[in-house]
């Protein structure tokens, strides 16, 4: 088993002198999981990319770099922390989205569009 220390950034360094050489060492096995989001272009919302294991935000961004936008496809990196994402289960859809089926109103059926308008 291989151990860490986290400074300032990141990196292997060992614990042998250095102005952080009271830092507390990190265990590999015990990285965070972080969740990927990548904006492919300017003007688009993020999507989510994938998750990954790191030490701290600044390596998560940098490793979701280096995994997910090789080929210029990014232009916008979010990392998170996976266990600051809640969200609802599976079991739950009925009883939590059912609600709005009783607010027609909200979609926009009602409304005719005139034919100059073209396509919405």
């Amino acid at each position: 088993m291989q151990t860490f220390f986290r400074y300032g950034d990141y990196g292997d360094k060992d614990s042998t002198g250095g102005a952080n050489a009271s830092v507390n060492p990190v265990n590999q096995n015990e990285w965070p999981l972080w969740e990927v989001f990548i904006r492919s272009k300017a003007g688009l919302d993020h999507k989510h990319a994938g998750s990954l294991h790191a030490a701290d935000a600044r390596m998560a961004i940098e490793n979701a770099r280096d995994v997910y936008t090789r080929r210029n496809e990014g232009v916008s990196i979010w990392v998170v922390e996976s266990k600051h994402i809640h969200a609802t289960l599976p079991d739950e859809q009925e009883e939590f989205f059912e609600p709005a089926n009783d607010k027609v109103y909200r979609h926009p059926t009602f409304y005719t569009i005139p034919d100059e308008v073209g396509h919405m």
